[in-house]
């Protein structure tokens, strides 16, 4: 496998990383919707929006939003649904200015409420 799938609260795929970058973190349409900084998630207009560690995705209050196959250390992971087939990858948007890093949040070991809009 080329890539590292994220699943949300529920088990459903939502997003996928690109090992080929190991970067760039795409929507099974193929669109990119952010990227990874050392241990930060951005968007590509530069807005920090969450951390990345041990397989997990927290956003910036330190809620669980994704986890991957191979994530430790957080809430229980619900059984992984079916896995959709990727689209084509559309060109990367230019990356905006990042935004300062805030300060890191306590990890909870419970899920944001909704992780529909984590990536507008």
């Amino acid at each position: 496998m080329d890539y590292i799938i994220f699943y949300n609260k529920n088990g459903k795929p939502i997003a996928y990383l690109s090992e080929r970058d190991n970067e760039t973190i795409y929507l099974f349409d193929g669109t990119a919707v952010a990227y990874i900084y050392d241990d930060c998630v951005y968007t590509f207009k530069g807005r920090h929006i969450g951390w990345y560690e041990k397989g997990w995705i927290y956003d910036n209050n330190g809620y669980c939003v994704f986890f991957t196959q191979n994530a430790s250390n957080g809430p229980t992971k619900p059984v992984r649904q079916i896995t959709p087939v990727r689209s084509s990858t559309r060109v990367k948007p230019i990356k905006g200015v990042k935004s300062i890093k805030p300060a890191r949040p306590i990890k909870r070991l419970s899920w944001i409420s909704n992780s529909d809009d984590f990536f507008d």
